[in-house]
């Protein structure tokens, strides 16, 4: 199995920022750490293991990316305002210099954003608010209002809210979405959700589930048993869901 490493200064986010490549072809998967997640996690955790027979075959080809979660919505010391700011540097370096890269890499015209945990939340923000990028969401335990406090969970802006904020919680933009054309290419991507039964997400899953079906986004809602929110069952997702 082909295997990359890559590290370049971004000039969106002023710092170095690295990835791993795996595999030579295929889907390009765009892949989102969790919380305390580096862009070696998804190594880590075994999932790239779990995934060897699609990429060695060549359907499948991942980018697993760095995060700057603690310079964000992690940064407790930093006013709201500027954590969402940095969320959106983050959302440019994504936009204006890994797809490109990958694009650069690999023709295929499907890329799949995908991501665990807090990078469930990542994949499905950027694939919602960009449509026409992604022709595949896939998520597992994810939460998609990081306004709200669940279990231990609080949060992570602290009640500040403004349009930034809106515009970067799926659950808050998407129940007014009227544009047609992205309306139209949302409901042309496959979007998978994946959450346990006993995830303190769980809610927070069906209610953006409600959501897209009143838009008639066509999607599924796959609900494991137990919490499951952790690299062994994440393991056992990603050969199912990919």
């Amino acid at each position: 199995m082909d295997r990359e490493y890559h590290k370049w200064w971004s000039d969106n986010l002023k710092r170095d920022m690295e990835l791993l490549v795996f595999g030579h072809a295929g889907a390009k998967v765009l892949v989102f750490p969790t919380r305390d997640g580096r862009f070696y996690e998804y190594e880590n955790l075994g999932i790239v293991e779990s995934l060897r027979h699609k990429i060695e075959q060549g359907w499948l080809q991942l980018y697993c990316i760095d995060s700057v979660y603690s310079e964000s919505f992690y940064c407790s010391w930093a006013h709201p305002s500027g954590r969402i700011q940095r969320h959106i540097d983050f959302e440019d370096y994504l936009l204006f210099e890994v797809l490109p890269f990958m694009n650069s890499k690999n023709p295929h015209d499907c890329i799949i954003s995908h991501g665990l945990s807090l990078g469930a939340f990542h994949a499905a923000n950027i694939a919602f608010r960009h449509p026409h990028l992604f022709k595949k969401l896939v998520a597992f335990s994810g939460r998609y209002d990081l306004t709200l406090s669940v279990e231990c969970f609080g949060d992570l802006l602290d009640g500040f809210y403004n349009e930034d904020v809106y515009f970067h919680t799926p659950n808050h933009f998407l129940p007014n979405l009227d544009c047609s054309w992205r309306l139209t290419k949302l409901r042309e991507m496959d979007i998978i959700l994946v959450v346990g039964r006993e995830d303190p997400f769980l809610q927070n899953n069906y209610e953006l589930s409600e959501i897209l079906w009143e838009k008639n986004i066509h999607h599924q809602l796959i609900i494991w048993d137990g919490r499951a929110h952790k690299g062994k069952y994440w393991r056992r997702m990603a050969p199912l869901y990919i």
